[in-house]
Parts: C-alpha cells; sequence; structure tokens
C-alpha cells in the first residue's frame, strides 16, 4: 500500500466536504432554505441518469456525464459560488475558478489530479457532447427548483423571464424536449407570477 497516495486521496476527500457548507442562490423546492453545492451537484447527477434519453446526441458517454456534473463545482470550495445573474461577480469567475481548481485538484496524486482538472475542464470549455449535454442539465436544474419553490430566488433577486431565457440557452442547444419543458416552466412561472415578465 502506498501511504502517501492515501493520505493525498483521504485529504481531498475531507477537503470537498466543505461543499456541504458554500451555500447557492436557488432554495429547495419547498423554499425552506438555500441548496448547497454538494446538494446540487447530487442533483444533477442523478438527473443524467433520468434524462440522458432527452440528448439530442444518443451516443453520449453517460459516465463522463456524472463526472463533470459532480465534479464541476468542487472549485467553489475556494472561489465561492457566484450567481448567475451578478455580472459584476462573474467578470473574474472564469480566472478565481481556474486557480481553485489546480489548488484543489493539485491536493491529489498526479494520475488523478490531472483526471479531474481534465474533466473539469471539458466541462468548462463545453465543445464535446458530454459536456454540452452536462451544461444543459447544470442550467435546468435551478429553473426545476425556482419553479417549485415558487420564484424564491427570482423574487428575492428581481429577476425577469428574458434573463432566465438568455441564461438557459445551453438547453435548448442540447435538447429539444428539455428546451420545450423548460419553456413551458418558465412561461407557467410568469403566469402563476413567481417570475417577472
Amino acid at each position: 500500500m502506498d501511504s502517501e497516495r492515501l493520505a493525498k486521496q483521504m485529504d481531498f476527500i475531507v477537503r470537498i466536504d466543505e461543499l456541504k457548507k458554500i451555500v447557492r442562490q436557488t432554495a429547495l423546492t419547498d423554499g425552506s432554505r438555500q441548496e448547497t453545492v454538494a446538494e446540487h451537484s447530487w442533483h444533477i447527477a442523478v438527473m443524467v441518469l433520468l434524462l440522458a434519453e432527452y440528448s439530442n446526441d444518443p451516443n453520449i458517454d453517460l459516465l463522463k456525464v456524472i463526472k463533470m456534473l459532480l465534479i464541476h463545482d468542487i472549485v467553489e470550495i475556494y472561489a465561492g459560488d457566484t450567481f448567475l445573474y451578478d455580472v459584476e461577480s462573474r467578470k473574474e469567475q472564469n480566472q478565481n475558478e481556474e486557480k481553485a481548481a489546480k489548488r484543489i485538484f493539485g491536493i491529489l496524486p498526479e494520475d488523478q489530479a490531472s483526471e479531474l482538472q481534465s474533466i473539469w475542464d471539458e466541462f468548462e470549455e463545453r465543445k464535446t457532447p458530454e459536456s454540452r449535454f452536462a451544461k444543459a442539465l447544470d442550467a435546468l436544474q435551478p429553473v426545476i427548483l425556482g419553479y417549485e419553490n415558487r420564484g424564491w430566488s427570482w423574487k428575492k433577486h428581481s429577476i425577469k423571464k428574458q434573463q432566465v431565457i438568455d441564461h438557459k440557452k445551453p438547453v435548448r442547444a442540447r435538447s429539444v424536449i428539455l428546451w420545450q419543458y423548460l419553456q413551458k416552466l418558465v412561461d407557467n412561472a410568469v403566469n402563476e407570477v413567481y417570475l417577472k415578465e
């Protein structure tokens, strides 16, 4: 047994527990509290299992998509969560997250650090069918929660329908069916006054 390798892996496992404390702007479906980054990552990983059949590309590697979604927000341990609609904070987000990725993945043994960094980079670049579908589900999940919690964060931040539509374009590009579902949710949210026109 390589005790140094195991120590690095355990250090990483302990460190990523911090994701359970990082709070996102999206509330749970009942609106009782905001979700954590760890809850978000788990939720969209499960969504892959259930919604893969709606991908425009039937040949995507589901395991790769799940890996991306489980690690895509690990960088928020060091970079923090940036609210999607916060234009000012998003200007430095990419640079902060790239530094955070090197730092957090650098805890691992070199081969695993390289693998996770590569998967994270692929998600960020959005050039492969897997990364694009992963991004689509990452974009869809907050809309589902937003509708179910009666516009909790939309109301809190005065978000309008067009802002939601503009930021959810990855869904349209990766799944016609899920895009239609998202549009229906957004229209219903406006009708229910969960979201401003």
